[in-house]
């Protein structure tokens, strides 16, 4: 294994810069892993060919570095669109169409400087935790590849721990940058909910609830990614500033509350909670003041405000799949279902599901007041097989639903707070740091903090 695909994308930048290492030495190091394992883990499944990659890398070394990630290799995630590539979003009906034109993130990446290597594998339109689709197939956890990445960012997630590429994109609705992170022990940031802007496509006002965020191996990369991608942009109505890092002499955050399995509402498989509590042990060993939170409100008034608005977005965008035949026979069932839904919700159940929304702000509002994080397991259950498409049972609770066993990761998606994953080392888990509005460079700084102990 080259010794390149071990640095961190922060140092790859650095060393590019400074011409220690060039470019195409980058990119010929990362090739040779992808050749080596990208077979038996599925992680990138659009690429472009070798030769245009390092014609691209010869080319960067010839040029003046254009941004902060000059040079670098990148894979972008198959929910999102990539000039040149195909967009399939793991469906048969997209299957081969290439894209045209960047989505906004992926055009901020590029104009800093990195090179687009290929697309990474993703569940079918992005539902559900388990990165599987008849048009790619599976993908595995690296060290364990009879064991599912996770998703949606499964193919992300799995390519970063492999040391596949240094960088990569993720987004997240209902955990998709967290739970393969964790799985994957890797690091992630769910952004403050307009930070990292989207293109302006569809409805921007109603139900705000899915965002694009960065992931790596270290948070250095982390913010790396989130300083290129974040800022305003005119086709959001939700504008959010230029990220900024926290200043070095600026008190960091150190007040956790554990909200655990949310008074036991939330089941847990036999070990995920030792995990996450033997993690915060170590926190608190460094100066953390760890504390039990009980829990503000009902899970089920969070499951029921978030089920009724992700079936309602679900509807929105999936909808037209539905309304043609030779179409609606190609999509998964959790898609019709989720559909089906939405379209079924009247107006009474939207309005409650925006107050037990607004209710559950207000308490997180409150709960911020006495902590500076909050903290919940990434998932609810350790990697499972990759045959199994979700778990059916957890500590032996039926799930109800396609993606009820995600049910940890709606609290903060819901009020569109920021997340920081945290890897547990030695274990298939990871940490949830939930911060209020606005604090993603408080979340990273303690994180680089941690890292650098």
């Amino acid at each position: 294994m080259s010794d390149l695909t071990q640095r961190s994308a922060s140092e790859l930048a650095v060393m590019i810069g400074r011409r220690e290492v060039s470019a195409t030495e980058v990119m010929a190091a990362h090739l040779a892993a992808i050749r080596e394992r990208n077979a038996a883990l599925n992680a990138i499944v659009s690429m472009a060919e070798p030769e245009e990659l390092m014609a691209a890398a010869q080319a960067a070394d010839a040029a003046e570095p254009v941004g902060p990630l000059h040079g670098l290799p990148l894979a972008v995630k198959d929910l999102s669109h990539a000039a040149g590539f195909p967009t399939s979003m793991g469906s048969p009906i997209h299957a081969g169409e290439v894209a045209e034109v960047d989505d906004l993130h992926v055009a901020r990446l590029r104009r800093a400087g990195a090179i687009v290597v290929g697309k990474t594998n993703v569940p079918e339109f992005g539902l559900g935790s388990q990165s599987y689709n008849p048009v790619f197939g599976r993908t595995g956890l690296p060290g364990d590849p009879g064991l599912t990445a996770g998703g949606s960012s499964g193919g992300a997630a799995a390519a970063l721990a492999a040391r596949l590429v240094p960088l990569a994109d993720g987004s997240d609705m209902m955990g998709s940058l967290r739970n393969p992170a964790g799985w994957c022990g890797i690091w992630s940031l769910r952004p403050t909910w307009g930070l990292v802007p989207g293109d302006g496509e569809g409805d921007l006002f109603l139900h705000p609830l899915s965002t694009v965020g960065p992931m790596g191996r270290v948070p250095a990369d982390v913010e790396l990614m989130l300083s290129v991608m974040a800022g305003p942009d005119a086709r959001h109505p939700f504008p959010a500033p230029a990220y900024r890092p926290l200043p070095e002499d600026s008190p960091l955050p150190h007040r956790i509350g554990w909200l655990g399995d949310w008074g036991g509402a939330l089941p847990m498989e036999e070990g995920v909670l030792r995990a996450c509590e033997y993690q915060l042990a170590r926190l608190a060993e460094a100066g953390a003041e760890v504390a039990p939170v009980a829990p503000p409100l009902p899970a089920e008034a969070l499951w029921e405000a978030w089920t009724t608005l992700r079936s309602l977005a679900v509807a929105g965008s999936l909808g037209p799949y539905l309304d043609a035949p030779e179409r609606r026979d190609r999509l998964k069932p959790a898609a019709i279902w989720e559909v089906e839904r939405g379209r079924a919700l009247g107006a009474s159940q939207i309005l409650r599901a925006s107050a037990l929304r607004s209710d559950w702000f207000r308490a997180a509002s409150a709960l911020f007041e006495q902590h500076d994080m909050l903290a919940l397991p990434t998932a609810q259950c350790f990697p499972y097989t990759i045959g199994t498409d979700w778990p059916g049972e957890i500590a032996g609770r039926a799930m109800d639903s396609y993606h009820r066993w995600m049910e940890v990761t709606v609290a903060a998606a819901l009020i569109g707070l920021p997340v920081l994953t945290m890897p547990i080392r030695g274990r298939r888990m990871g940490l949830q740091l939930i911060g209020p509005k606005g604090s993603d460079a408080r979340l990273l700084a303690y994180a680089k903090a941690v890292e650098a102990r």
